[in-house]
C-alpha cells in the first residue's frame, strides 16, 4: 500500500530529526500534529544535504551533492522517490507550494561548503540566506498553509530566525569548522584575531536577528507559535552561554545546553505560553 510507504518515509524523516537535533525535535513536537510531518520532511532533507558536505570524507562530495540535487527535483516533478527522505520532502514541497526559488539557494550554499573556506561580507550574507534563511521560509510556507498575505508579512522575521540559528551554530561549532573542515564563516576572521571584542560584535548582530525573529513569532498562528518559540528559546539560551564563555574557550570546546536545562526551559516556556506572555 502506498500509504504505508508514505508513513515509512515520514518516519525516516522524523527519526533523522530526533537523532541529529534534540532542540528542533522538541520544538517540532510542540507544533500542531497537522504540521509536524512537513517540518520533519524539511529538516530531514536539509540534514541529508548537510551531511554530504560535512561528513562523507572518503566520497566524491561534489558528485554526491549533484546527484542529490538531481534526485530532489526529479522527486518533486514526479511526486515520488525511492529515497524516503526525499519522498517526505517532495510531499511537503508539493503540498505547501514551496518553490524552486527557495530550494536553489539552499543547494548553492551547500555547494560552497565543498571548497570555500573564507567569506567576505557579501558572501557571508549569501551563504546564510541559502543555508538557513530559506529554511525558515520553507517552514513559514507550512505554517501559513496557503495564506500568501501572512507569508509575505512574516517573511522578514522568518529569515531573521533562520539567520540567528545559523550564526549561533557558527559560534558553537567554530572549533570543529576550523580544525576538521578548514572553514571560517565569519568575514575577516582567523584563529589569531578571534577575541572578546570580535565575539561581542558577532553576538550583538545575532541578538538583532533574535529580536526581529521574536516579533514575528508573536504573530504566528497558535498552532505553531509555541513550537517555534521553543526552538527560539533554546537557541537564545545557547547564545547566552556562548556570551558568558571566554573567546579562547569557545575556540577550544563546544558549548551546549544540557538536556536537563532544555526540559526546564520547555516547562518555563510552556507556562509563559499558557499565560499568553509571549
Amino acid at each position: 500500500m502506498f500509504e504505508l510507504y508514505e508513513k515509512t518515509s515520514a518516519k525516516c524523516s522524523k527519526i533523522t530529526t530526533n537523532i541529529y537535533s534534540t532542540s528542533f525535535s522538541l520544538g517540532i513536537k510542540m507544533l500542531a500534529k497537522d504540521y509536524r510531518w512537513a517540518i520533519y520532511g524539511i529538516y530531514g532533507f536539509v540534514r541529508l544535504a548537510d551531511e554530504i558536505v560535512d561528513t562523507f570524507e572518503r566520497e566524491d562530495k561534489a558528485e554526491l551533492l549533484a546527484n542529490f540535487k538531481r534526485d530532489t527535483y526529479e522527486a518533486i516533478e514526479k511526486g515520488i522517490s525511492l529515497n524516503p527522505i526525499l519522498q517526505s520532502f517532495q510531499k511537503t514541497v508539493r503540498h505547501f507550494n514551496i518553490g524552486q526559488d527557495l530550494i536553489d539557494p539552499f543547494f548553492d550554499s551547500m555547494a560552497k561548503d565543498l571548497d570555500q573556506t573564507n567569506y567576505n561580507n557579501m558572501q557571508y550574507e549569501e551563504y546564510i540566506y541559502g543555508s538557513a534563511e530559506v529554511v525558515g521560509l520553507m517552514c513559514l510556507k507550512v505554517f501559513c498553509d496557503g495564506d500568501a498575505i501572512e507569508y509575505e508579512r512574516l517573511k522578514k522575521p522568518a529569515r531573521s530566525l533562520g539567520a540567528a540559528f545559523q550564526k549561533v551554530n557558527f559560534l558553537r561549532d567554530i572549533k570543529s569548522d576550523v580544525e576538521d573542515r578548514g572553514r571560517i564563516y565569519f568575514p575577516h576572521l582567523d584563529l589569531v584575531n578571534f577575541d572578546e571584542d570580535i565575539k561581542k560584535a558577532i553576538i550583538f548582530d545575532v541578538k538583532r536577528d533574535f529580536h526581529e525573529a521574536f516579533l514575528g513569532i508573536k504573530e504566528l498562528p497558535m498552532s505553531c507559535r509555541f513550537g517555534v518559540y521553543t526552538a527560539y528559546i533554546y537557541y537564545l539560551k545557547l547564545l547566552e552561554k556562548i556570551e558568558s564563555t571566554h573567546a579562547h574557550k569557545i575556540m577550544n570546546s563546544r558549548i551546549r545546553v544540557g538536556d536537563t536545562q532544555k526540559m526546564a526551559l520547555l516547562a518555563k516556556s510552556y507556562f509563559k505560553f499558557k499565560l499568553n506572555a509571549i
